[in-house]
């Protein structure tokens, strides 16, 4: 048998404490030891214990649970500062797509005013053609008038030249001549009365023309500079949502380390533990096995037993069946139209980094007009505009094939299709693609648009 100990000066450790031997006791062990190993050459009842296992203190184990509870503190912070960083950061990202929102507001805008101020230039133009066109009109009959009246006092007359009056066959056919060339002149004169009009009112129509081209010009020029004031906030906010981000992922990176460094400081506390526990475990078997060789010594002998340890409408139903129809297509910014996906466009920001510019596909608004125009309805590219569509209903009476949106700060930045049981279909953000998700009610407008 072996009797390795853990020898503490005279002592023997025992459970991390110090067992000291009692006077007398040593010179009696080999005289022991002897009868014991002759007691069991002879019976072959009693297993001898294998060597202690190693027994942390208690101001490891100690040491070890504090570190732990240190490390487990610093990640509950960092878990906190990361919660607070998603939960701003969400908030940005409903900064941006308001922002974006607004560009799109003024890019749609800024279209619409360079289209009237185009049709402003075209009535403009065409109005001093037709100025143009009436002034000649009236200098050629002014022209002719005066070559007549000439002809008329060279001869004496009134009426024309004298030519006018040869061959007549009678004195009946000369008073016939007469009133005919009278009549000519009168044409003439009221003619050029009705043509001087004409440029008159073709001159005011070219001044009116001119005034609306001035008008739509200088919407244009606002609708630019609003696109050029969306397009720098759009930049601030993705920005700082980028910065916001980088503070996110170098918070995420610090909790996963300690996360991992606190799963080695439980490691170590749970090996000591165990280390203990397997310690405790052969201390009680020795001290059985101690108890029974003193038993064997005595000349008890005997046999000693083992214990045991012991799962809507027709338009609507068209409207939804549409949507679905596109499920998984790629979100693309200002990209889809009344028949289907269209390649983006770009936006300076996010889109830009996610490269919408370059996929065909849908935004939020986009996959509204797209579904909305299988039942004949045919919507803005704005979500702002989308939410004014149709008549209002509270949030508690939606129902399938309505929109509903979210705003940020008053402006609406995003918009869904209802499609029953708590769930809608959308086009989210940059980066995603068509699905389905249950409603949010972050941020949500408190009303959805039912336009069938």
């Amino acid at each position: 048998m072996d009797t390795t100990r853990t020898g503490v000066g005279s002592g023997l450790v025992l459970g991390g404490e110090v067992v000291r031997k009692r006077p007398g006791l040593a010179r009696g062990v080999p005289t022991m030891i002897l009868v014991t190993v002759a007691m069991l050459g002879v019976a072959g009842t009693a297993v001898a214990v294998p060597p202690p296992p190693p027994n942390p203190s208690n101001s490891d184990i100690s040491n070890s649970k504090a570190q732990a509870r240190t490390k487990s503190a610093k990640v509950g912070k960092l878990t906190n500062q990361l919660a607070a960083a998603e939960s701003r950061l969400e908030e940005l990202q409903a900064d941006v797509e308001t922002k974006m929102e607004i560009a799109n507001k003024a890019l749609v805008d800024l279209q619409t005013a360079q289209t009237r101020a185009q049709q402003a230039r075209r009535a403009a133009e065409q109005a001093r053609k037709d100025a143009v066109v009436a002034g000649k009109r009236i200098e050629t009959v002014r022209g002719d008038l005066d070559e007549f009246a000439a002809a008329s006092y060279r001869q004496r007359s009134m009426v024309g030249s004298m030519s006018a009056y040869m061959g007549a066959k009678s004195p009946e056919d000369l008073l016939e001549r007469s009133s005919l060339l009278n009549a000519v002149s009168s044409s003439q004169l009221d003619s050029l009365q009705l043509m001087q009009q004409a440029q008159v009112e073709k001159a005011n129509k070219d001044s009116a023309a001119r005034q609306a081209l001035q008008v739509a010009q200088q919407k244009q020029r606002e609708a630019e500079q609003a696109k050029r004031n969306a397009d720098t906030a759009t930049q601030a906010a993705v920005q700082a949502r980028q910065q916001q981000a980088g503070e996110n992922s170098r918070l995420v990176a610090a909790k996963k380390e300690y996360e991992r460094q606190l799963d080695l400081a439980q490691a170590k506390v749970g090996s000591l533990q165990s280390q203990r526990q397997k310690y405790n475990n052969w201390l009680a078997a020795k001290r059985r096995e101690d108890a029974a060789n003193a038993q064997h010594a005595s000349g008890g002998g005997g046999h000693h037993g083992h214990h045991g340890s012991a799962a809507g409408s027709g338009s609507a139903r068209t409207v939804i069946n549409r949507a679905l129809g596109v499920l998984g297509t790629p979100y693309a910014w200002g990209g889809g139209n009344a028949y289907g996906p269209t390649l983006g466009i770009r936006d300076g920001g996010i889109a830009d980094m996610y490269g919408d510019y370059n996929k065909v596909g849908f935004d939020c608004s986009g996959l509204m007009i797209y579904s909305f125009a299988a039942a004949g309805v045919y919507l803005p590219h704005y979500s702002g505009y989308q939410a004014y569509a149709g008549r209002r209903v509270p949030l508690s009476q939606m129902r399938p094939g309505d929109m509903l949106f979210w705003a940020s700060g008053g402006v609406i930045h995003h918009v869904a299709l209802y499609i029953g049981n708590g769930q809608m279909i959308e086009a989210p953000y940059s980066g995603s693609h068509v699905r389905i998700a249950p409603v949010r009610y972050g941020g949500i407008v408190p009303y959805a648009t039912r336009v069938l």
